[in-house]
């Protein structure tokens, strides 16, 4: 439900605590600065090897499920079968991306983004 309450005043202590924004100019520099290609290929020599990966093994385990039935059905301890083990995988392949990724942004991506954004801010 939407509210009749007008938007907060401007101006005052409020507006002092507003960045001010670069200009159009200034992203598109740099967009196009050679620091800002390395953040990009930094990222996705990273990201694009893994995405192809997990989708190669989640499309593996699909396919064995539909037409490997009696190889997914192989029991390897008590009621515990090879679908159970390579659906279980799954999960914990997923996280282990989210850990790996965590882990390269934090030491790779975020100091060069953060560079770049002071210098951003100095210059507006």
């Amino acid at each position: 439900m939407a509210t009749e309450a007008p938007p907060p005043p401007r101006g005052g202590s409020d507006a002092d605590s507003v960045p001010v924004q670069p200009t159009t100019e200034a992203f598109v520099e740099v967009q196009e600065s050679a620091e800002f290609g390395e953040l990009r290929r930094t990222y996705r020599s990273f990201a694009f090897p893994l995405t192809i990966a997990f989708i190669a093994w989640y499309l593996l385990y699909v396919l064995l499920s539909n037409y490997a039935g009696g190889f997914m059905g192989t029991k390897l301890f008590g009621n515990i079968n090879v679908a159970l083990v390579l659906g279980l995988g799954q999960f914990a392949t997923t996280f282990l991306i989210a850990w790996l990724y965590s882990r390269h942004a934090a030491a790779r991506l975020d100091p060069k983004a953060e560079a770049i954004k002071s210098r951003m801010e100095a210059d507006a």
